[in-house]
């Protein structure tokens, strides 16, 4: 078994574990089952990777969707951790090599749909290999008070209890309520669980709530502001995806639609796009999120009030889990309220047990859609403490990030408000260069476009901004900025030492 520190340093070119992150990364370690809820952003997969890594055998993280199986695998590849995935987008013949290769222990990790793991080919090569731990992302999937419940997860349990051995079980979510912990819990049947909560509040995020005259004219008015800048919009109806993206797209936005009606060649392409950076904003219903881990979103919209303070703050948590300074905005009008009652009924209809089962259900949901507007239409409360008190968390305001304790007006946004400070690992402030930034971007840019992944596959934007600040000029002074692991000096070290050393030679030059 492997250091601890030796492999973040290596891998994560970190010295140093996050909140939470150590304590969770032992517990499983000494062979104890976790139940995490740890808020977007927080480095949940360090948790159960560290451990990936340390232990002999193979990894099963068991997740929701392709696209974020798809992404945390090549992030893991561009770190030099051997990983693969198994799903539906595999031919045939992929799918026969991949599963080769697990029964050879070519994989440390593998990432694997639920459904995958009910099948017989994937059971006899779990059956017949060591495995040491199974992680369980996304686990609020479990339970039916959750906000996105997926009934194949309830199947899990019961590949466990089929392996010969049973593995280290850890769970992980990023939004759950006492009732979905419980839920979580007993339907994964963990063994007196090591459970932490270890916060939710995530402070780089700036809250805001509005109920402009017209809720187009604000977005205009807010994009127009953020051109350079990558954000998501969500809208809970696929007309008004279509709507929004065709008007703006037209007046010469960078933006794509997304949303369930889609082919899914379509919905792949623009979440690519999206991903790669080669378009700046995507427009989705709520089937676009979760599976998304994309690090540098500026910006999280919602045109639309969702149907619960739950569904809120997943999809608003994908704005900045790089820890930069993002916004998350939503815009209310009171007929919400009238479409999102609908959907409840809609989706009541749809969903199997008693008359009494089902009458149980609509009014949960419509006791949370009413805290839901409660934060939409706050003015005195800090929308902060109202999101945190949700989930069972103490928050004393004012928070100084959001709409309510700035005094913004309900109809406007402003942009005279205070921005959470960057700072390297140390706790030092960081002042980059902002033209070497640019060189950086650039740098990392063609490199990820020569590699065919996305430019925060490459070094996120708070590694370019240290390297702007610190202008390391060797491979030893690479290894102290915050995100360079071994496999990444050796893949890009040279090639941005590089590029601050012609930086620096033009400066010297301009004199």
């Amino acid at each position: 078994m492997s250091d601890i520190y030796e492999i973040l340093k290596k891998y994560y070119g970190y010295s140093s574990f996050r909140k939470g992150q150590e304590e969770i990364i032992q517990n499983i370690l000494n062979g104890r089952d976790v139940a995490a809820v740890m808020p977007t952003g927080a480095g949940k997969s360090i948790c159960y990777q560290v451990p990936a890594l340390a232990f002999d055998g193979i990894t099963i993280v068991v997740s929701p969707l392709i696209s974020l199986m798809q992404d945390q695998v090549r992030t893991l590849v561009s770190m030099g951790i051997r990983a693969a995935y198994l799903n539906s987008t595999l031919t045939p013949r992929q799918m026969a090599l991949a599963t080769q290769n697990a029964r050879n222990g070519v994989y440390k990790i593998i990432y694997a749909a639920p459904e995958r793991l009910e099948t017989d080919s994937f059971l006899d090569f779990a059956a017949n290999n060591k495995i040491s731990l199974l992680a369980v992302d996304e686990a609020h999937c479990i339970s039916q008070w959750g906000h996105d419940f997926r009934p194949s997860y309830t199947n899990i349990s019961s590949f466990i209890e089929k392996l010969p051995e049973r593995p280290v079980v850890a769970a992980f979510t990023a939004t759950a309520t006492e009732q979905v912990k419980k839920d979580i819990i007993r339907n994964l049947k963990l063994h007196s669980p090591y459970t932490t909560t270890t916060g939710f509040d995530r402070q780089n995020l700036y809250f805001g709530t509005f109920d402009p005259d017209s809720k187009i004219g604000f977005l205009r008015n807010y994009l127009s502001q953020n051109e350079e800048k990558s954000g998501i919009i969500y809208c809970n109806t696929r007309r008004d995806v279509e709507m929004l993206a065709l008007t703006l797209s037209s007046e010469g936005y960078s933006i794509l639609p997304y949303h369930a009606g889609m082919s899914d060649s379509d919905r792949q392409h623009n979440q690519n796009e999206f991903i790669y950076d080669r378009t700046k904003i995507i427009v989705a219903t709520s089937a676009f999120g979760m599976g998304i881990d994309k690090p540098n979103v500026r910006f999280v919209i919602h045109f639309n009030m969702p149907i619960n303070i739950e569904e809120y703050y997943q999809q608003a948590g994908r704005a900045g889990r790089d820890g930069e300074p993002s916004e998350c905005i939503l815009l209310y009008h009171g007929t919400d309220v009238y479409t999102n009652k609908f959907i409840i009924q809609k989706n009541s209809d749809n969903e199997i047990g008693t008359y009494e089962e089902r009458q149980r259900q609509i009014q949960h949901q419509l006791n949370n859609l009413k805290l839901m507007v409660f934060y939409s239409t706050s003015t005195e409360i800090c929308l902060r403490k109202r999101i945190l008190n949700y989930f069972g968390e103490n928050f004393y305001p004012p928070c100084g990030n959001c709409s309510v304790c700035n005094h913004e007006s309900r109809s406007h946004f402003s942009r005279i408000r205070p921005l959470i400070k960057v700072q390297d690992r140390s706790g030092k402030p960081l002042i980059a260069d902002e033209a070497l930034l640019e060189r950086l971007k650039k740098k990392r840019s063609s490199l990820a476009l020569a590699a065919g992944i996305p430019g925060f596959a490459v070094l996120s934007d708070k590694t370019l901004r240290e390297l702007a600040a610190r202008s390391p000029l060797s491979v030893v002074e690479l290894t102290e900025i915050s995100g360079f692991g071994e496999s990444k000096i050796r893949r890009y070290g040279q090639a941005f030492i590089e590029t601050i050393t012609d930086y620096q030679n033009d400066c010297k030059n301009d004199f």
